[in-house]
C-alpha cells in the first residue's frame, strides 16, 4: 500500500453517498493478481523490499479504485504463495466481491483451489473471473480449453455462473472491459448498514513519524469518528482516534466496509498487532471457547477426529485451538456437525460471524463455519440439551435466540447491552424483542439502574427454591412467625443479588404467595397455632412465670420439668415471645410481660420523687437479688426506659418502654 498521505488537504464529502464496496483477489501464486492491480489503479501493492526482491507477494497489499460511475472500491490484495494462506484469510475477511485469478498459461492450481475454498466458507457471495497473461498465450484453443476448465472447476459454487474475463494487464486487453463488469456488480451489492458497533480486524500496524501508531483493516460494521474511543480487543485496554484516512483521504468519519486507516494518540505500536480488533468500548467479549457449526470441506484429505489440533482463523487473527465435535465422532469430508472451539488465546467475535479451520500441520485449509455462541460454557459431548440450544441459535430466530441466553444467563440475569453482544443484533432490534417478551410475561426487567433482565422460567426456579426453603423452616419451626429475610436469602442458589431477591419478594407478596411483616417472611398458608397438648405446656410455662414475677428460673430449669422434648419446649417459647407473653431480659432468661409492666410502673413513682435511682435503691425496690438486678437494670436501659449516668439512673426523657 502506498504511504498513508496524512498531510494531504482533506477531501469532504463521497462517504456518505457511495456504497463502502471491498474487492478482494485470490488465486495462485504468480498468477497476476498484483500486475493486474497495478494495471487498473496504478498502485503497487507490493510494498516490501523482499517482494520487490524475488517477485512475490508475501504480505497483504492495498490499493483504491474509482470506477467510471464514481463508485470507490477499497482493494485487498493477497499473497498465493500456499505459505501466505493465513495472510489471504486475513485479507478475505469483509470483502464483498472477489475477483479469482487465474492465469491463461497454467489454468486452475492448487491455491486457485483452496483461495476459492475459503471464500466459500467466509460466505462471500459475489465475484468475477479474471484470466489473466493472455498475451502469454498464442493459441486461442488453448485460451478455451482453459475457460472450460475453470467452467468445470467452479460448477456448484458461488461463481459457477460468474462471467469469465480473458485481460492482459502488459498490453491493457480486456481491462475496460473488466472494469464495466465491476461497476454492474457493485451496482447489485447491497449497501451495508453502519449502526450498531464499531468493529475494526486490524490487518497492518506501522509508524509515522509525527504521527505516532496508525492502522488499517476493513470495517466490519458501524462507524468511527475522529476523537471516538475504542477498545483494543481481547486485552481491553482503551484508546482514542487521532485521526481517520479512507483511500489515502482525512476523513472525519469511516463507515463499515470501508478499507480504513487510524490513527492513535499515545498507543505504542509494540502494543498492536495483526488478529487486534478495535471496536466500540464493552462491545465485545474476549472467551477461549466458541460453539460453531462446522463444514468439513469434501475435498479435504482425511476424516476430522475429536480432539484434532487445529488453527482457526476469524478476522485477521490466527489461534491455536483444539476441536471438540458434540454430535459425532468423527467428520468424513463434505460432512458438518456441531463443535466446540477451545482456544490456545482469547478470540473476540459475534454471533453469526464466519471462521475458517486450517489443519496444524501440514497446514491446509480443511473447513469452516459460522460462530453460534461465542462465549459459551466447556460443553459435554453428545448431550441432547446442548444440541437442542445450538441448533436454536443456529436457526436465528430472534425471539427463541434472546430468550435462550436470558435462560442461559440464569439467576444473574442478565444487562441489556452484554444480550445485545451474545445475540449480535442492533439495540433497537433487541429492545423491541424485549418489550414483545415483557409484555408477554417472559422476561422481567428487576434492575432498572443498569437495564438488567431475567427469563420467568428462571424466576419461577428461583420462587420454587424460596418456596421449598420457607416449608422446611416452617417444618422445623412451625410456632415461629417467619424466616428472617437475610436467612432466606443466604440459602437461595448462588448468583442470586440483592435487586433479584428484592424482585422476588415483590412479585412473590404480590401474588399472594409471600407475607411478609418488617423483617420476617413466611407462606401465606401458614398459620401459627397450638395445638392442644401445646397449650396445656404454655400454659404451664406462663402460670410459673407469672407466679415467680422477677425471680423466675432459667428455663433450661423449666423445659426439664415439662412433658416434651427440649426442642419442641423451645419452639412453644419461640411463640411466647413472638406474642409478647414473656419477654427476654438476657440469655435463658425469660420474665413474665405482666412482671416488667408492674416494674415500670413502680420505677416511674419512684421518679416522680427522685431524680435518680442507684443500684442498691433499685435491688431494694425489687426485692431481688444481683442474679436479677443488673440483668433488669441492662435491659430497661435497652429499651430507653432509663439512661444510666456514672453509678446512677435516670428515667429517659419520654422514656415509657
Amino acid at each position: 500500500m502506498a504511504i498513508i498521505r496524512w498531510l494531504q488537504p482533506v477531501i469532504k464529502g463521497g462517504n456518505d453517498f457511495m456504497k463502502q464496496i471491498i474487492l478482494g483477489t485470490a488465486g495462485h501464486i504468480d498468477h497476476g493478481k498484483t500486475t493486474l492491480i497495478k494495471a487498473l489503479t496504478g498502485i503497487d501493492t507490493d510494498r516490501l523490499k523482499e517482494e520487490k526482491e524475488r517477485g512475490i507477494t508475501i504480505e497483504l497489499g492495498f490499493a483504491h479504485l474509482q470506477l467510471p460511475d464514481g463508485q470507490e472500491l477499497g482493494i485487498v490484495d493477497v499473497p498465493g504463495h500456499e505459505k501466505f494462506v493465513r495472510h489471504m484469510v486475513a485479507g478475505a475477511t469483509g470483502i464483498d466481491i472477489v475477483a479469482l485469478v487465474v492465469a491463461a498459461d497454467e489454468g486452475v492450481m492448487p491455491q486457485t483451489r483452496e483461495h476459492l475454498e475459503i471464500c466459500e466458507l467466509l460466505k462471500v457471495k459475489k465475484g468475477i473471473v479474471v484470466l489473466t497473461k493472455t498475451d502469454l498465450v498464442e493459441d486461442s484453443d488453448w485460451l478455451e480449453l482453459v475457460k472450460e476448465d475453470i467452467r468445470d472447476f467452479l460448477e456448484g459454487t458461488f461463481l459457477a455462473s460468474a462471467e469469465i474475463f480473458p485481460v492482459s494487464a502488459a498490453t491493457g486487453a480486456g481491462l475496460p472491459e473488466l472494469l464495466d463488469q465491476l461497476q454492474g456488480l457493485c451496482q447489485s451489492v447491497e449497501a451495508r448498514s453502519s449502526s450498531g458497533d464499531f468493529r475494526l480486524a486490524v490487518d497492518r500496524v506501522f509508524s509515522m513519524k509525527g504521527f505516532g501508531t496508525v492502522i488499517t483493516g476493513t470495517a466490519i460494521s458501524g462507524r468511527v469518528v475522529t476523537g471516538d474511543t475504542l477498545f483494543v480487543y481481547p486485552l481491553q485496554f482503551k484508546t482514542k482516534v487521532r485521526g481517520v484516512q479512507v483511500h489515502n483521504r482525512e476523513v472525519n468519519e469511516a463507515l463499515s466496509g470501508q478499507r480504513t486507516a487510524i490513527n492513535f494518540q499515545g498507543l505504542e505500536k509494540a502494543a498492536l498487532e495483526r488478529g487486534n480488533v478495535l471496536a466500540t468500548p464493552h462491545s465485545l467479549i474476549p472467551s477461549y471457547m466458541l460453539d460453531v457449526r462446522l463444514q468439513h470441506l469434501e475435498d479435504a484429505p482425511r476424516v476430522l477426529k475429536n480432539r484434532a489440533k487445529i488453527r482457526f482463523h476469524t478476522g485477521t487473527s490466527e489461534i491455536i485451538g483444539t476441536l471438540i465435535l458434540l454430535d459425532t465422532d468423527e467428520l468424513v469430508p463434505g460432512s458438518s456437525g456441531l463443535a466446540q472451539l477451545r482456544l490456545e488465546h482469547p478470540a473476540v467475535v459475534r454471533k453469526g460471524d464466519r471462521f475458517v479451520l486450517r489443519s496444524y500441520s501440514p497446514m491446509r485449509t480443511i473447513g469452516g463455519g459460522q460462530i453460534l455462541h461465542p462465549t459459551p460454557n466447556k460443553r459435554k459431548r453428545m448431550v441432547t440439551a446442548t444440541l437442542e440450544t445450538l441448533s436454536t441459535l443456529e436457526a436465528g430466530e430472534n425471539v427463541a435466540t434472546v430468550e435462550l441466553f436470558l435462560k442461559d444467563a440464569g439467576f444473574s440475569g442478565i444487562k441489556e447491552r452484554d444480550l445485545s453482544i451474545l445475540t449480535n443484533v442492533t439495540a433497537k432490534q433487541l429492545r423491541r424483542t424485549l418489550q414483545d417478551l415483557i409484555s408477554r410475561g417472559e422476561v422481567i426487567q428487576f434492575d432498572r439502574e443498569i437495564n438488567r433482565y431475567v427469563h420467568k422460567d428462571i424466576l419461577d426456579q428461583l420462587s420454587e427454591s424460596a418456596r421449598e426453603q420457607l416449608k422446611e423452616f416452617h417444618r422445623r419451626k412451625p410456632l415461629g412467625a417467619g424466616m428472617n429475610k437475610e436467612e432466606l436469602f443466604a440459602r437461595l442458589p448462588h448468583g442470586v443479588d440483592a435487586k433479584m431477591f428484592s424482585e422476588l419478594l415483590r412479585i412473590l407478596v404480590g401474588r399472594g404467595e409471600l407475607v411478609q411483616e418488617k423483617d420476617l417472611v413466611r407462606l401465606s398458608s401458614h398459620q401459627v397455632a397450638l395445638t392442644g397438648e401445646q397449650e396445656q405446656v404454655k400454659g404451664q410455662i406462663e402460670a410459673l412465670y407469672r407466679k415467680e414475677g422477677l425471680q423466675p428460673p432459667f428455663f433450661r430449669e423449666v423445659a426439664q420439668s415439662l412433658r416434651v422434648s427440649d426442642g419442641e419446649a423451645r419452639q412453644i417459647l419461640d411463640w411466647m415471645l413472638e406474642q409478647r407473653v414473656l419477654v427476654k431480659v438476657k440469655e435463658d432468661m425469660y420474665f413474665h410481660h405482666e412482671a416488667l409492666d408492674a416494674l415500670k410502673q413502680s420505677l416511674l413513682c419512684f421518679f416522680e420523687e427522685h431524680e435518680e435511682i442507684l443500684t442498691p435503691q433499685f435491688k431494694e425496690l425489687t426485692q431481688t437479688t444481683r442474679k436479677y438486678t443488673i440483668p433488669l437494670l441492662e435491659f430497661l436501659d435497652s429499651i430507653r426506659f432509663t439512661i444510666r449516668i456514672g453509678d446512677v439512673r435516670r428515667l429517659r426523657k419520654g422514656g415509657t418502654g
